[in-house]
């Protein structure tokens, strides 16, 4: 039965997948064609989404999927969009109150559009601009500061500053254009002519380079995984989903050429002619000057424009997000590009067996590519005498609002983090003791007590935190942590893909807990450990571990919730 399907046992069966693929991958153009549709229109999806689907050729259900699960797509759009920012930093900034003060001011409920049609408001995690928050997405013209609601009415002039950038290292890696003003494309065409794939596959090898995005994985293991078979895709993950850092964000917009240059790097390496870039479609600076970039790229001939050209270098397609946290996981977003719902599916097969339309896939992340050109260049072995011997090489840290100076700051993986908190951020405004947080909504929390502790995945991780994206944001005396815990919970809830029970029911079941104000009942430790081993991917598995670490953090005003 399963020859009869195309599928082996070991290859579960993807109806979505295997339909598109039957109608000549036509799902890959539904996101843009999507987003196409929902622009300025208030309507509910199942009014336009059928027709967008069936005009590609696929099912009318094949356009109803995706926009019932993208918050992009499933929210309304009147000629005035509003994006506004609720995740971890903005919270806060503000604890919260300047969503209210945004819906006061347009006259719009959140996630809605007003009785006109002529303003609509979105809730989003997050924009990116957690050193200057709270923040605000008028169509694409950012506005920030605690005259936010100010600002969108015209009142105070629009306030957006730039991501303050600095190296702490002495010779950076990933800043080395945005700070040094080095060229990114230096080493590729020494690298066309001299190198062989074989070549910068032992550079990185050397180098002890794991990726960037959160998992922590050898990037030369993962590339050794394809066993650079034909059709091979390399794609670029620019959909930072963790609120708090926005170092995915400062490079495509800052130095979109190095992201380029170590996306084809990483193209030669596995012997991959395609690669695809995904931008997050809360930056939409990033993916305007990536395009261009990408444009500028091709007319210097550093990448190919078609397939055609015969020799090793990549066409490179730039493609945008749609809203959503769980579409970050390699997995998801493979589904995202074949145009399904952005749902992490199970494993094996893993993408560089299966991964995009069946093609060996190797999902790197932004930061992890915009290393390589540097690698490649000043060699394996120097980078992997930066870092720890366990954890080699360089980190971009964020730092939010709270602190005195916030921004991003590249550091050694081992730097302590109280390095980080004091020296370079100057600490928390209006002095005092903080509590950290440190990888995101599902990273973890610190105290001043756990401060020592040296910035690597290992050592955070002893401590009920994670390295993860390495954004970090400060809470002082005026956060609520029974509204924290509520914050983390909806988040949760929200942002879970509903592919498996565990978390799809877990999130909401805990949400319900955090809202009551009262801590749990016995019945939340089955929950918490269901949720932590059952759970199809990481997001659910580290809903319960963050919870615990925040928890322990405040200690006495959220008993109960640390089981």
């Amino acid at each position: 039965m399963a020859e009869q399907h195309g599928h082996t046992p070991q290859e579960p069966a993807d109806a979505a997948r295997a339909l598109a693929a039957r109608r000549g991958r036509r799902g890959g153009l539904l996101p843009a064609a999507l987003g196409r549709a929902r622009a300025g229109t208030p309507a509910d999806p199942g009014q336009w989404a059928p027709r967008v689907g069936r005009a590609l050729g696929l099912p009318a259900a094949a356009g109803l999927g995706p926009v019932t699960y993208f918050a992009d797509l499933a929210t309304p759009h009147a000629e005035r969009h509003v994006r506004v920012c609720t995740a971890t930093a903005c919270f806060a900034a503000e604890g919260g109150r300047h969503l209210g003060a945004v819906e006061r001011e347009l006259g719009v409920p959140a996630d809605t559009a007003g009785p006109d049609g002529g303003t609509s408001l979105q809730t989003v995690h997050c924009l990116g601009y957690c050193y200057a928050g709270p923040a605000a997405l008028d169509g694409t013209r950012p506005r920030t500061g605690t005259d936010l609601a100010d600002q969108l009415a015209g009142r105070t002039p629009p306030r957006a500053p730039g991501i303050p950038a600095a190296d702490a290292t002495g010779d950076p890696v990933l800043l080395s254009g945005i700070v040094a003003g080095r060229p990114a494309w230096d080493g590729w065409r020494r690298t066309l002519d001299r190198l062989s794939p074989e070549d910068v596959r032992q550079e990185v090898a050397a180098s002890g380079l794991r990726g960037r995005g959160g998992a922590g994985f050898p990037v030369a293991a993962k590339w050794a995984a394809t066993g650079a078979r034909p059709g091979t895709v390399v794609v670029a993950n620019g959909d930072e989903g963790d609120p708090g850092s926005y170092a995915d964000r400062l490079l495509m917009e800052e130095d979109p050429d190095r992201v380029l240059a170590g996306l084809a790097l990483a193209c030669f390496a596995c012997g991959a002619r395609r690669g695809v870039v995904l931008v997050r479609s809360e930056y939409p600076a990033a993916l305007v000057r990536m395009r261009r970039a990408r444009d500028r790229a091709v007319a210097d001939g550093h990448l190919a424009d078609t397939l055609r050209t015969g020799d090793a270098r990549p066409v490179v397609e730039i493609v945008e997000g749609a809203g959503s946290y769980v579409a970050g996981e390699e997995t998801a977003l493979i589904a995202r590009l074949e145009g399904a719902r952005g749902c992490a599916r199970p494993r094996p097969p893993y993408p560089t067996d299966r991964g995009l339309w069946g093609a060996p896939t190797v999902v790197n992340n932004v930061e992890t590519l915009a290393s390589l050109p540097w690698i490649v260049r000043n060699g394996g072995e120097r980078y992997a005498r930066y870092g720890t011997a366990e954890e080699t090489g360089t980190k971009l840290v964020c730092l939010s609002e709270r602190f005195v100076r916030p921004g991003a700051y590249e550091v050694h993986l081992g730097t302590p983090v109280r390095h980080i908190v004091d020296a370079l951020g100057g600490g928390l405004k209006g002095g005092g003791p903080a509590v950290v947080q440190i990888g995101g909504p599902l990273g973890g929390f610190l105290t001043d007590a756990d401060l020592d502790v040296p910035l690597t995945s290992t050592a955070l991780a002893a401590r009920g935190a994670a390295l993860g994206h390495a954004g970090t944001v400060a809470f002082d005396a005026r956060t609520d942590p029974v509204e924290l815990m509520r914050h983390l919970w909806e988040f949760a809830a929200r942002e879970s893909c509903g592919a498996c029970s565990p978390c799809r029911i877990g999130t909401r079941r805990g949400l319900a807990l955090a809202t009551a104000g009262t801590p749990p009942g016995p019945s939340y430790d089955s929950l918490a450990r269901l949720m932590g081993e059952a759970s199809l991917c990481a997001f659910g598995r580290r809903v319960p571990a963050a919870v615990r670490s925040l928890a322990r953090a405040y200690g006495p005003e959220l008993t109960g919730w640390d089981r």
